[in-house]
């Protein structure tokens, strides 16, 4: 409509045509800018190229005949008629060439869903005279409503260009990068350019500051908890997918937004922090058995790093110090389980003669988070493997056999399984010289064997006791009870002498 203004504007300085002409050029421009406001293209273009037909062509009204052809373009292009549009805007870029013209050559081609040539058409803006960054949000606003991903992210992306100048811009740069994600997951197989945008904003954060970037106040901390949580659920989805590599970036990605202190506030997103590091490491421990290369010593270092982070965390909540309850809860204990387990496996790569993995398992089954089952799973790869230890392999093993044991109801096969691999540990790893500590686990074992007979043999007893009838058989079942009692005390009895006799050698 500003060329429609612009037409009859300067034709109203010039005054009427000869009188031969029943309608001035001014009446017949009026009332096509009439009719095109009405979105009666059809009636609008026909006035418009009568009305052109006055206009002579000569130098003077050169840019009035441009804009006439721009107007004629825009008939054309509500009524859809692409071919006859870009023919006028050819036109009126031969007589004016300015960012309207190229920016509607935009529009025809985002119509005609050729995105290549739009994507073209909108890196030319640039070059014009007249352009200014406004009209690359305007082109992705355009490309959004064509639903033409591609040219809107490369609108967005072409924008970004311009705020390193320190220029004044139509829009903040977070809101930028927000929509050029928000764009790009509305359809799938982005990620790493959704990856790529959110490097982008991590980047920018150190370079601008936190809160030049995202903000003050409460706009700040919106922003920030935005890309933090959109980097974590990219990171959980692409795990999900088992796109493990991804995962790990995203969830990186994650730790570092949650870990931006904006405005003085305090450090309230510790736990995110937390797990985003944690899962981060298991995601590049995954990524390593998925492609079946292994880690390289920096990269298993900067592990370590990402988990000492996550290791000072853990050890505040499990003081009790810096976290409340809430937070507390949202830490469950597989995330203790999962970085004593990375840690253990990464800290077996550096050669440390397995004394730091020993204190992990140590610590981890000293804290409150901590069950058998997961003491089980580290006993079992300590014991096997290239990395075995058999220091640390013992330790979980027992610690775990013994809670099992004093378990209300014993899980008999994994007791079971820890004996047969405690024996195994001790055969292999301390050789024919110590017979005495296999044995001692073979006597271990059929300990937990006889208290189990015990205590399921009183209960039958207990039973007994209380049907009429069972008399007899009860006379019977405390004659055996009685006659096990003895060979198990027996037993014990030898056990003692010999453990006596150990002592009096031992002293002499």
């Amino acid at each position: 409509m500003d060329s429609c203004g612009g037409i009859c504007e300067q034709h109203n300085k010039k005054g009427k045509l000869d009188s031969s002409d029943p309608w001035s050029v001014v009446t017949r421009l009026e009332s096509a800018a009439d009719h095109f406001l009405l979105k009666d293209y059809v009636t609008s273009a026909e006035m418009f190229e009568k009305s052109m037909l006055y206009v002579p062509y000569n130098l003077e009204n050169r840019i009035l005949r441009a804009k006439g052809f721009r107007v004629l373009c825009l008939c054309h292009l509500g009524l859809s008629q692409l071919d006859q549009a870009q023919e006028y805007i050819n036109e009126a870029e031969k007589l004016e060439p300015n960012i309207a013209c190229a920016f509607l050559k935009f529009k025809i081609y985002l119509q005609k869903s050729d995105h290549n040539a739009a994507i073209s058409q909108m890196q030319g803006m640039t070059t014009c005279i007249d352009f200014t960054p406004d009209f690359l949000s305007l082109s992705a606003h355009e490309a959004i409503a064509c639903r033409a991903i591609p040219v809107a992210v490369a609108s967005l992306a072409n924008l970004l260009n311009f705020y390193s100048s320190g220029k004044p811009m139509p829009t903040t740069e977070v809101a930028v990068l927000r929509t050029l994600v928000t764009i790009l997951t509305q359809d799938s197989g982005y990620e790493q350019e959704i990856l790529k945008f959110m490097k982008r904003a991590h980047l920018r954060i150190s370079e601008l500051g936190p809160d030049c970037f995202f903000g003050k106040g409460e706009v700040g901390r919106r922003e920030r908890n935005w890309f933090a949580v959109n980097a974590w659920n990219f990171g959980t989805n692409t795990g999900k997918e088992k796109n493990y590599e991804v995962c790990a970036e995203f969830l990186r990605l994650a730790s570092e937004f949650y870990s931006v202190v904006l405005d003085g506030e305090m450090e309230e997103n510790n736990v995110m922090v937390c797990k985003s590091l944690t899962l981060t490491v298991s995601a590049m421990l995954a990524a390593e058995k998925q492609k079946q290369a292994r880690l390289l010593d920096t990269e298993v270092k900067q592990a370590i790093k990402l988990l000492e982070r996550a290791g000072k965390i853990l050890s505040s909540i499990s003081s009790g110090t810096q976290l409340d309850d809430e937070q507390v809860t949202i830490i469950k204990p597989n995330l203790f389980f999962i970085y004593t387990f990375n840690a253990y496996d990464l800290h077996g790569r550096l050669n440390d003669l397995g004394s730091q993995q020993l204190l992990l398992v140590k610590s981890f089954a000293s804290s409150k988070f901590c069950n058998p089952n997961h003491l089980l799973q580290i006993g079992l790869n300590a014991s096997e493997g290239p990395q075995s230890n058999h220091e640390v392999a013992t330790f979980a093993l027992t610690e775990c056999l013994s809670a099992f044991v004093s378990s209300p109801s014993p899980d008999y096969q994994n007791i079971a399984l820890v004996v047969r691999r405690l024996i195994s540990v001790a055969s292999i790893h301390r050789g024919d010289t110590d017979d005495d500590a296999v044995y001692a686990m073979y006597k271990q074992a059929y300990r937990i064997m006889a208290d189990a007979a015990k205590k399921w043999m009183n209960m039958g007893l207990e039973v007994a006791s209380k049907v009429a009838g069972m008399d007899t058989y009860r006379a019977c079942m405390e004659d055996f009870v009685a006659a096990f009692a003895k060979k198990y005390a027996q037993i014990d009895d030898g056990e003692s002498k010999s453990q006596q006799v150990e002592v009096e050698e031992h002293s002499s």
